[in-house]
């Protein structure tokens, strides 16, 4: 409690951090539980990325599929390099606390809390960017290890059909994980919203977290997207 006070935060503040933290991390359970069951984008992507290396086996010329890895990879990097600027400006923040506090402070509707508090917000939007920046840099080398197993792989032929079978399993699992990562980053990118609320007011941050998982969940399992996928059906005549 003395630390709470030193702080100079509320109970509300206390119960707002752990609701956004619990709320992510259930989201995260849940949504990955609920996509083995009902159609989600990340399981409709699963089976395109699949349908995708059975048309790249029957392929001599894979130009395509380089410059759709390529296409792909490049979303990752875009995301990494602008998580690396926001946490450059966050970390540049933190010399500028006071500044920043008075700021904040002449908001209307502020609840007005300590430098030490403030410093705490931003160690919390910081410590979401560092994770969004690893789940993006993995992304990216998987990525990358995907784009040099398609150029390894072996022509379609009517020989070995086990051997097309297995890289088909191996490149699609892959690029099925580097998907989830990028989500997983993504997905932190939305939650940083929600923390940044915190600045204002715990009660927003906690309905802005609402909010967060609410869209999330509309797009992963009820969006427009997701039913246009759905009604397409591309399954490879090549069944593996």
């Amino acid at each position: 409690m003395g630390i709470i006070q030193e702080l100079s935060a509320t109970a509300l503040d206390v119960f707002g951090a752990c609701f956004l933290i619990a709320a992510w991390v259930l989201y995260a359970v849940f949504a990955s539980r609920r996509g083995k069951v009902v159609p989600s984008l990340h399981a409709r992507m699963d089976h395109y990325r699949r349908t995708w290396m059975v048309r790249m086996i029957e392929r001599e010329n894979r130009m395509v599929d380089v410059n759709v890895m390529r296409n792909v990879t490049r979303s990752s990097q875009f995301f990494a390099s602008t998580t690396m600027l926001i946490l450059g400006a966050l970390v540049a923040l933190t010399g500028y606390v006071q500044q920043a506090l008075d700021v904040v402070s002449g908001l209307p509707f502020t609840v007005r809390g300590s430098a030490r508090l403030l410093e705490i917000k931003i160690g919390l939007l910081v410590g979401i960017f560092v994770y969004a920046f690893f789940k993006f840099s993995w992304a990216i080398r998987q990525l990358n290890f995907c784009g040099i197993m398609v150029a390894a792989a072996p022509g379609q032929t009517k020989e070995n059909p086990e051997q097309h079978a297995a890289v088909i399993n191996a490149i699609a699992k892959i690029t099925s994980y580097a998907g989830e990562h990028f989500n997983n980053g993504l997905r932190a990118y939305y939650f940083a919203v929600a923390a940044l609320a915190w600045f204002l007011h715990p009660w927003l941050m906690i309905l802005a977290t609402i909010w967060v998982i609410g869209v999330l969940y509309r797009r992963e399992f009820a969006s427009r997207t997701l039913r246009a996928m759905c009604e397409s059906d591309t399954s490879p005549t090549l069944r593996v």
